[in-house]
C-alpha cells in the first residue's frame, strides 16, 4: 500500500527535544514550570495582547471563558452552526442553551445579518442572549468588524474560536484578539501542535488570572488544601508546553507553507470548471489557509461530486474530510433554536477538505495532483 498522505498531520519542527530534555534534566515533570510560563510569554508576544492561559485544549479554555463570564442554567449563548461540536459542548457543559446561527457566502463563517436577526428576536421573547461564540473556520477570518460592532451594540460579550486561525490576521490584528476572549487549540492537526492542548488569550489580565485558578482546582491561598468554588484539572504541563515553544518558532514558516499548499491547488484547479476555492474577501483578510477547502458543482462538472473526488483519494491512500456537518443538523443539538439561511447545510453537502500539511512534499503534491487529474480531465 502507499504511505498515507494525512489531511493535516503534526509537523516537528526539530527543537522540540531541547525543551522536553531540559524539563527532565530539572525534573519539571510536573502540571506546571518553566516552559508553560515561556510558551505563554511567547504568545503574549506573538498575539500581541496582555495575557495567556496555557491549557489542557481548546475546549477547556472555551468552558473557562463561559465561566468566567458567568455563563449559567438556561442563559443562551450563540454560537455559530457551522463549526466542530467542541465549539458548542462547553454551552452544555454549563447548562445552557446553545442558539445556532448559519454562515454567509464570502467566509463561510457567521453571518452579521443572521446574528442582529437572532438577538433581536431573542430579546423580544424576553431572552437576552449573554455571549457570542464566533468561529474562525479553516483559518479565514469571518466578518469581524461587522460582529464587533453588533457585540457592543447589545453589550454582548464576543469570544473568538480561533482554534484553526492561530497567524490569521484581519486588517494585521491577530484573530482570537478582537473579542474579550479568544481560543487557541494546539491538537495535533494544528497548524502548531503540542500534541494535545489550547489557550485562553484575553487583554483582560484579571480574566486570565482568574482563568488560571479555575484550571488549577480553584485551590485557595492557604497552607492546607482550601476550594471556595469548583475547580477544574484544565492546566497544560510543562512538556507539552515545551513542545509548544518549539512549534511557536517555526509559526511564520508553518503559515508561509499552508499558504503555498493554497496556491498549489489554485493552479491545478484554475482550468476545471465547477470547482471552487474558499477565498479571501479582500486584502484586509489573511488566512493561514490551515486546511485549503473546496466545492464542487457536480452540475458544471459532468457530475463529478465531493464524493467522487473523496474516494478517488481514499483509493490513493490521500485523506481528505467532507466539510464541517453543522451543529443545527447534528442529532445532539437539533433541539436547539436556531437562524439559518441555507448556506452552511449547501457547504456541507459540496465542500471537501483537501490534503494540507505543511509537511506536505513535493512527491506527495505529485500523487495529489494526479488524483485530481484522473479524476476530472
Amino acid at each position: 500500500m502507499k504511505q498515507k498522505i494525512w489531511l493535516s498531520s503534526p509537523h516537528m519542527s526539530g527543537n522540540e527535544i531541547k525543551y522536553i530534555e531540559e524539563a527532565f534534566a530539572e525534573n519539571w515533570v510536573a502540571p506546571l514550570g518553566p516552559n508553560v510560563d515561556g510558551f505563554e510569554s511567547d504568545l503574549v508576544k506573538y498575539l500581541d495582547i496582555k495575557s495567556v492561559a496555557a491549557l489542557s485544549s481548546g475546549t477547556a479554555a472555551l468552558h473557562l471563558a463561559l465561566i468566567i463570564l458567568e455563563i449559567k442554567k438556561d442563559d443562551e449563548v450563540l454560537v455559530s452552526s457551522f463549526t466542530f461540536s467542541a465549539t458548542v459542548n462547553p454551552v452544555l457543559y454549563q447548562c445552557a442553551t446553545p442558539v445556532f446561527i448559519d454562515s454567509e457566502d464570502d467566509t463561510w463563517n457567521m453571518s452579521p445579518e443572521l446574528l442582529e436577526k437572532a438577538i433581536k428576536d431573542r430579546i423580544s421573547r424576553g431572552k437576552k442572549p449573554k455571549a457570542i461564540i464566533l468561529v474562525h473556520l479553516y483559518g479565514m477570518p469571518a466578518k469581524i468588524k461587522e460582529i464587533i460592532q453588533i457585540s457592543e451594540k447589545y453589550e454582548i460579550p464576543l469570544i473568538e474560536d480561533a482554534a484553526e486561525a492561530l497567524g490569521s490576521t484581519y486588517k494585521g490584528k491577530k484573530l482570537g484578539t478582537f473579542g474579550t476572549f479568544g481560543i487557541l487549540s494546539f491538537n495535533g492537526n494544528k497548524i502548531i501542535t503540542t500534541s494535545g492542548g489550547g489557550a485562553l488569550i484575553s487583554d483582560n489580565e484579571n480574566y486570565i488570572k482568574q482563568a488560571r485558578f479555575l484550571a488549577t482546582q480553584a485551590r485557595d491561598e492557604a497552607p492546607h488544601y482550601q476550594h471556595s468554588q469548583v475547580g477544574y484539572n484544565y492546566r497544560m504541563s510543562n512538556i507539552v508546553a515545551g513542545i509548544g515553544r518549539a512549534q511557536l518558532e517555526v509559526i511564520k514558516q508553518r503559515v508561509e507553507s499552508r499558504r503555498n499548499n493554497n496556491i498549489f491547488y489554485k493552479e491545478i484547479f484554475r482550468e476545471i470548471e465547477g470547482v471552487k476555492l474558499l477565498e479571501e474577501p479582500s486584502e484586509y483578510y489573511f488566512s493561514n489557509f490551515w486546511l485549503t477547502t473546496i466545492l464542487i458543482d457536480k452540475q458544471k462538472t459532468g457530475g463529478i461530486s465531493r464524493e467522487t473526488l473523496r474516494l478517488a483519494f481514499e483509493k490513493e491512500n490521500i485523506e481528505s474530510r467532507p466539510l464541517w456537518k453543522p451543529m443545527h443538523l447534528q442529532p445532539v443539538f437539533k433541539r436547539y433554536p436556531k437562524y439559518l439561511n441555507g448556506v452552511s447545510e449547501k457547504l456541507f453537502k459540496i465542500g471537501l477538505c483537501l490534503p494540507s500539511g505543511s509537511n506536505l512534499r513535493d512527491n506527495d503534491k505529485q500523487r495529489i495532483q494526479s488524483v485530481i487529474f484522473k479524476t476530472f480531465i
